[in-house]
């Protein structure tokens, strides 16, 4: 009818979200793995001098099979990213906004405070996640229910010389894995990876539709990428994204930990919200029911598409999966939501 598009207006807006099928397809590889170590909210991994490294809160640790982790070192504020320089230099970021590089202070520019992901390219570039202009790499919630957009990617030639602006405009930059001279970056709220031309800052979409907020990325041992994605998308939250007043309402007078928002643990306390949501049949929470939480894995090819993935359903425990770290023939796993570090066999292709 020559009506419809005025009254399109009108109508409300279908929410849907991508289903778990074909490579997504769910499974409980992740709940099945066993514990690498135990550690509170284990958050970004990396591989230095043949060490697994690891932060949580102020420390980074270094952990290793039937031991207890062992602190590194210690911070005024919590580590948010790790990476390692091809030539060994641990790099840490933190909440504060500052970036240690083999222990010493680099100035940064003043619109980088909220450093979520590092990673070096071969050549010794460092890439440098900011994801959000407004809000610290902890308060992740409230730049998605602001719909934050203000990110940006960072890049700094070999030495520290000084960092320069590659693009902007990017919705909360989670994850980086350099390819050349370019690099992939997984933007969050928008729920895809980007390519990001090094020298032009030229973007072009990789994969996009995904059903969860990616985080990040790290090589894979054949030449493609392990991608985690933190959270699942849930159809009351993409609901409550359209609304706008209810969300401002929300923040300004529900505690954080109550919010109608992505968690990375859940079923901790009866005030959270999609109580009802967990349906359980004979005292059985059903994996497939809804969640704000969720454990998720998947294994990209050279091309950054999708093979398979490791799940950690809703009625799962090891979800918040923000990094992975393949070491040795097996993938190290951080679940910050279940408070350990599991293992894997990838050499065995078990997968």
């Amino acid at each position: 009818m020559i009506l419809d598009p005025i009254l399109d207006v009108f109508r409300g807006k279908a929410v849907t979200i991508p289903p778990l099928d074909g490579a997504f397809r769910p499974n409980t590889r992740l709940d099945d793995a066993p514990a690498f170590a135990a550690l509170n909210e284990p958050d970004n991994l990396a591989i230095a001098d043949s060490r697994l490294m690891v932060c949580s809160g102020n420390a980074v640790y270094a952990i290793a099979a039937g031991v207890d982790p062992g602190v590194v070192e210690t911070f005024a504020s919590p580590v948010t990213a790790l990476a390692v320089s091809p030539s060994g230099e641990l790099t840490i970021g933190l909440e504060s906004g500052k970036l240690i590089i083999d222990g010493k202070e680099v100035v940064l520019p003043g619109d980088v405070r909220s450093i979520t992901a590092l990673a070096y390219g071969e050549d010794g570039t460092l890439w440098l996640a900011n994801g959000s202009a407004e809000h610290a790499p902890s308060q992740w919630a409230a730049d998605l229910m602001k719909k934050g957009v203000s990110g940006s990617l960072w890049k700094c030639g070999p030495g520290a010389i000084g960092f320069q602006k590659v693009a902007g405009d990017i919705a909360f930059p989670y994850g980086l894995h350099p390819v050349g001279g370019n690099v992939v970056v997984s933007e969050s709220w928008r729920h895809q990876l980007v390519r990001f031309d090094g020298a032009t800052g030229n973007r072009s979409t990789v994969l996009t539709h995904l059903p969860g907020y990616p985080a990040r990325l790290s090589p894979a041992s054949d030449g493609g990428a392990w991608l985690t994605l933190f959270a699942p998308r849930n159809r009351l939250i993409e609901f409550v994204l359209q609304e706008t007043h209810y969300r401002q309402d929300m923040l300004e007078q529900v505690p954080p930990a109550y919010w109608i928002a992505p968690a990375l643990a859940s079923n901790r306390s009866f005030l959270e919200p999609l109580q009802c949501g967990g349906i359980r049949t004979m005292g059985i929470h059903k994996p497939w029911s809804p969640s704000r939480s969720y454990g998720l894995v998947v294994k990209l090819d050279k091309d950054m598409q999708p093979q398979f993935s490791l799940h950690s359903r809703a009625n799962g425990k090891r979800h918040g999966i923000c990094s992975v770290a393949e070491k040795d023939g097996r993938l190290f796993v951080a679940s910050k939501g279940g408070d350990c570090v599991l293992a894997l066999d990838v050499a065995s292709g078990g997968f």
